[in-house]
């Protein structure tokens, strides 16, 4: 069953549905009915959880005949229910039966039965067509297309399409971004939230009443990387409208795929903003050269900046708890290496606070042209042990 047909009234409803199943299985003598029903599933998708449910009965001999409405109860994607009725049904030795298209598979499938899974499609598709006209004509017009308002901003109750800021939640964002300016990564930034107690987007609307599609962590103010990255990374909190950040392949697909930036719709100041565009424009230059921690919890300086001048890789840095932190050093990934590129290792002295660097028997960020043009006097800073290749 499908609330799919509420839309054609009463006698489309999940009750009346029920009713004419259960008549059916009355007069035809099948034992022992269960009612299954998809609530809120489109029926190109498979992965509907009353489907899934009828599939793991049928895999385990536990269904024997499978009745609905009419055909298009089933499935909406010809490909799949056609492997269904001539492979899967069979193999499961599951009776299927639509009621109102006069299908028995007890008696095989008609060849009229691929023409209705072809126009079931096409309904479906036509459907999508329409939702995503409509969608275009409204992100083009400068109105949000998220269902979901940004975490810090709340829908306006005198206007669903305008938002406003939600302060409580505002001020966990401003305080986001600020550790983020100090230096602090988004993984540094969740294990800060999470000791201090911090509700997570998910436990703070479900605080408020307001219902979240995102489940609740499994441990309470469990904020995870991910999330902070997600809130770094939003245009909105500085009062753009920004649209069309995502698109679906097919009308078949759920999944999303990110759209290049330069394709994306953007709306200058159409809502408060919760943090200035400078600070945003500087979260967004620091995010393209952070600094990642090493296991120790050891950050340098230097990290994100370093690049090798034979390959253009960026220098990774390692320390660990068996030698001093002055035995820290910058080296090129070896999965990074190209044949021209010289191996060596940047070892750390006592001037790690020293904004000049010093390059030795390696080629760290200067080519080996600029090398011999460079005086020693600009050679300071750091030590570079050359490895054997």
């Amino acid at each position: 069953m499908s609330r799919d047909d509420e839309k054609d009234g009463i006698s489309g409803s999940i009750q009346n549905q029920k009713a004419i199943l259960e008549k059916y299985a009355s007069d035809n003598r099948l034992p022992n009915p269960k009612f299954f029903f998809d609530d809120g599933y489109s029926g190109v998708s498979f992965t509907r959880p009353a489907f899934m449910e009828i599939m793991e009965l049928a895999e385990q001999g536990l269904v024997a005949n499978l009745v609905v409405k009419d055909h298009s109860r089933l499935g909406r994607n010809r490909l799949v229910v056609g492997q269904l009725l001539e492979e899967d049904f069979v193999r499961l030795n599951v009776r299927y039966i639509a009621i109102m298209d006069n299908i028995d598979t007890a008696n095989g499938v008609s060849d009229i039965v691929p023409m209705q899974d072809l126009f079931n499609e096409w309904h479906a598709k036509n459907t999508s067509d329409k939702v995503r006209r409509v969608m275009q004509s409204r992100g083009n017009a400068g109105i949000p297309l998220t269902t979901n308002v940004p975490f810090g901003y709340k829908k306006d109750p005198e206007d669903k399409n305008k938002w406003i800021v939600d302060e409580p939640a505002a001020e966990v964002v401003r305080r986001i971004f600020q550790m983020c300016v100090i230096g602090l990564g988004p993984t540094q930034i969740a294990k800060r939230l999470k000791a201090d107690g911090v509700l997570t987007p998910s436990e703070y609307q479900r605080s408020v009443g307001v219902n979240c599609p995102t489940k609740l962590p499994e441990y309470p103010h469990k904020w995870c990387s991910h999330t902070v990255a997600e809130i770094l990374d939003r245009q909105e909190y500085v009062g753009d409208t920004v649209n069309f950040r995502t698109y679906r392949q097919s009308f078949k697909l759920k999944k999303q795929l990110d759209r290049p930036q330069e394709e994306w719709k953007i709306f200058p100041d159409t809502h408060p903003a919760i943090i200035d565009r400078e600070t945003f424009a500087l979260v967004q230059n620091l995010r393209q050269h952070r600094l990642r921690p090493t296991r120790t919890g050891a950050v340098s300086m230097f990290s994100g900046l370093l690049y090798c001048a034979d390959c253009g890789s960026k220098l990774g840095y390692s320390a660990t708890n068996n030698y001093k932190r002055e035995q820290a050093y910058f080296s090129v990934p070896a999965t990074a290496r190209i044949q021209t590129c010289v191996p060596l290792t940047i070892f750390g002295r006592k001037w790690w606070n020293s904004l000049s660097l010093r390059v030795c028997n390696g080629f760290c960020g200067t080519s080996r042209s600029m090398k011999s043009s460079l005086p020693r006097s600009r050679w300071i800073g750091l030590d570079c042990k050359r490895k054997k290749p």
